[in-house]
């Protein structure tokens, strides 16, 4: 695979990562959480090209994608343990039934956390790379 399919994967990341920008300043949180999900998946997936030269799984699950990864022993508790963070909001963010309770749990100051920690792992992912 190519160079190209990498770059991609790796814009389609940042884009996702502004979205997320631009949603916390609309006060629109649910999303900042998911796009910020969909930021990390991309990445795992530039990651998972790079290394493996083939199309990554086609899975959401950001902590199936990132075991497959021979770096994953460097990942990290506190990093890990966002990955998990940041599943559940993929998951639970297309249920319809529990949108009330998922925008009650995200405040401000707790989608501000999720969105810096995000770009943290990010940076650390494209690090990889």
């Amino acid at each position: 695979m190519s160079e190209k399919i990498i770059k991609n994967w790796i814009s389609l990341a940042k884009y996702d990562l502004e979205t997320a920008e631009a949603m916390l300043n609309a006060g629109r949180y649910l999303y900042v959480a998911f796009m910020c999900q969909q930021a990390i998946e991309k990445i795992l997936k530039a990651c998972y090209v790079k290394e493996f030269n083939d199309t990554p799984p086609y899975t959401h699950n950001l902590l199936r994608l990132a075991k497959e990864l021979s770096f994953f022993s460097k990942i990290g508790s506190d990093k890990l343990e966002h990955v998990e963070v940041l599943n559940a909001y993929y998951i639970e963010s297309r249920y319809t039934e529990e949108f009330g309770e998922l925008v009650a749990v995200l405040t401000e100051e707790k989608t501000r956390e999720i969105l810096d920690s995000t770009k943290g792992l990010f940076e650390w992912l494209k690090y990889q790379i």
